[in-house]
């Protein structure tokens, strides 16, 4: 494993959508600190190789066909015990977050983050540090500081955190893939576990108890 930045970093990109991971073999390869030894659009396809290819850092998506991201790291850390990988995604569930981080993340960029910043955050955990965007560090924050006694289930938590935002309900329908009336018996539960009768009322009650 490359642990002096004199040294070329040894990269491998696993992404399922073509132009991204095209993108990302460009970016690291225009630059002389890095060299991408392999890319792929599967986790099946990369633990294949990568006893074969051993990266210094892999940049791994959460979603992928077959294998999810998410779900490769404790084959990839089993293969590559000192491997750095950071996860690539569009979600920021807290679910998918702290599964990651558990499953051995070094870190966690939503894909909206810039090819400067991802090489920064290469060289960071190349250091011994930690890569994580903005929103998600936020996010992470926002976890812990929660009250964990909540009487709230996380699925209730993601709504009232929705109506929080101003959401409708066919907006929170389509956005947590559920339909509409199970949004409305969640809001229902909610009231009652908060023993509140609007929605104004469950908001101020979850806010000062920090259940959101």
């Amino acid at each position: 494993m490359n642990t002096n930045l004199y040294q070329l970093i040894n990269c491998c990109i696993i992404e399922d959508d073509e132009v991204i991971r095209n993108g990302y073999v460009s970016l690291l390869s225009a630059d002389e600190d890095f060299f991408v030894s392999g890319d792929y659009a599967s986790a099946e396809a990369a633990l294949e190789q990568l006893d074969r290819i051993r990266p210094d850092v892999i940049l791994l998506d959460i979603q992928l066909p077959g294998m999810r991201g998410v779900d490769a790291l404790p084959a990839i850390r089993k293969i590559l015990p000192g491997v750095h990988i950071i996860m690539l995604t569009v979600h920021e569930s807290d679910d998918l977050v702290f599964t990651a981080l558990k499953n051995g993340a070094s870190g966690y960029l939503t894909k909206n983050t810039s090819f400067n910043k991802i090489k920064e955050h290469i060289r960071d955990v190349i250091r011994g540090g930690g890569a994580m965007s903005t929103e998600i560090a936020l996010q992470v924050m926002k976890y812990f500081q929660k009250n964990q006694h909540s009487p709230l289930t996380k699925r209730e938590t993601e709504i009232l955190e929705c109506v929080a935002e101003g959401k409708s309900r066919s907006k929170i329908a389509q956005e947590l893939f559920i339909d509409q009336e199970t949004v409305k018996s969640h809001i229902k539960n909610i009231y009652h576990k908060l023993d509140v009768n609007s929605r104004a009322e469950a908001l101020s009650v979850a806010r000062k108890s920090r259940f959101i």
